[in-house]
């Protein structure tokens, strides 16, 4: 039943994906939908039982799309604050210090300091450095205060 033409064409690829690499539906198939179908509604993520009494949120814990070393570097501060007990724990949501996790999350970012020496462009390092003094001095201020 083929034609010698057809025959010759090879084979046609067609996408019939509703979604573009970016998520969002293409226009072909927006036409007449009024709201969006289940199947483009974000799932609704299932808490564990122990988070569920914890309090904590399923979206606290979601990776973010791209990790960059900035956003590597911010989670590491981030963490630092959290045992430096400025940021509430995000188990108990209650402040709490623990020196000696502060310390070596301070010495881990100084480690990065010093490894990426020449290899960070110009706000990567303007962030390290910003965040290095910045939680230095917090540590200081706050061993003081201890000690007192």
């Amino acid at each position: 039943m083929d034609t010698p033409e057809e025959k010759g064409r090879g084979f046609k690829v067609e996408d019939r994906r509703r979604f573009s690499s970016e998520g969002e539906l293409k226009p072909e198939h927006r036409q007449g939908e009024a709201e969006p179908a289940p199947a483009q509604q974000a799932p609704k993520a299932e808490v564990p039982p122990h988070q569920e009494e914890a309090g904590a949120h399923p979206q606290a814990h979601e990776a973010p799309s791209e990790m960059t070393f900035s956003a590597f570097i911010v989670g590491l501060s981030t963490e630092a604050l959290v045992h430096l007990g400025e940021i509430p724990d995000p188990v108990t949501g209650k402040p709490s210090r623990d020196l000696p996790g502060a310390q070596q999350l301070i010495d881990i970012l100084g480690l990065l300091q010093q490894k990426t020496e020449g290899n960070l462009d110009a706000a990567e390092l303007h962030l390290l450095d910003t965040i290095l003094f910045d939680l230095r001095m917090k540590y200081v201020e706050i061993a003081r205060q201890g000690a007192r």
